[in-house]
């Protein structure tokens, strides 16, 4: 149980950093605007659904873990 505790600290520390640097420039670039993302205006009110953003950040995560899996 000690270690499993250790390595939350160290995922939370690291998320918290990564997190900060997100912060400070401004986010991941384009990542959010894809074309495909779903954005309506209307008068009173913004729908925003990044669909595309969300399909390629799973991609992303589903072959680091794969990679670091084997």
């Amino acid at each position: 149980m000690h270690d499993f505790g250790k390595t939350l600290f160290v995922f939370g520390l690291v998320l918290t950093v990564v997190g900060g640097v997100l912060w400070k420039t401004g986010g991941l670039g384009g990542l959010g605007r894809l074309p495909g993302d779903i954005f309506v205006q209307g008068k009173n009110s913004t729908f925003y659904f990044p669909i595309v953003t969300c399909l390629v950040v799973s991609a992303v995560l589903t072959l680091l873990g794969w990679f670091f899996r084997r």
